[in-house]
Order: structure tokens, then sequence, then C-alpha cells
């Protein structure tokens, strides 16, 4: 059974923005390893990252166009980041932060809107 396109470029892009969040912002938890071995290792965390959103983007495309599928890949991956910030940061969600992040959803409402 083939999944709809939606849902199989949502799933990837979910998958591969954890690598991202991780490649990204992963070391910061570990201030002491150098930074020379921080930066190989999220290369190395990134490529597993293109794996899923090289593939999540050319599924998508045609159903949806560029800008939204930047759009879904922004809302996911400040999804993804709001809940590895607080569960593996340890650092609280601001109200501001959530008002912003609420801000860019708006934002991607008005984008997928038929006006």
């Amino acid at each position: 059974m083939q999944l709809p396109v939606p849902v199989m470029t949502a799933g990837l892009l979910l998958l591969s923005n954890v690598f991202m969040t991780f490649a990204w912002y992963g070391h910061l938890r570990h201030k002491s390893m150098a930074l020379p071995l921080v930066i190989v290792t999220s290369w190395g965390i990134a490529f597993f990252e293109y794996l899923l959103q090289v593939p999540a983007n050319r599924i998508g495309y045609g159903y949806f166009n560029a800008a939204e599928l930047k759009t879904i890949q922004e809302v996911i991956s400040l999804s993804v980041f709001a809940v590895f910030s607080t569960l593996y940061l340890g650092e609280p969600l601001r109200w501001n932060h959530v008002l912003g992040f609420a801000l860019i959803t708006l934002a991607a409402y008005v984008i997928f809107k038929k006006w």
C-alpha cells in the first residue's frame, strides 16, 4: 500500500528534522568536546538528514510547490526544535517563543490558503 504524498513528504521531513536538530544543536550538551570532533560528528549526522530530506522534497514536489515544501519543513523544524530544546537541552519554552512559533504557523496558513 502506497502512502499518500503529503503523508510521505511530512513523515520524511519529520524524521530528517530530528537528525538535523541533533546535528545542529545536539553538541550543545557536550561543551567539552573538541570543536573539530563536533563538526565531523555533526556532518555525519547531517548525512542521514539528507538521506531523508532529499527524497521528501523529491516526492513532495509537484503535489506541493517549492514555497509550500519549505513552509512544511520550517513548521516541522520548529516543532521538533521545541521538543528537543525542552527535553534534550532542558530549556523552557517561554511565552514569547510560543507566540513566535504561533505566528510562523499563521504564516504557513497564509501560504497554504487558496486565495
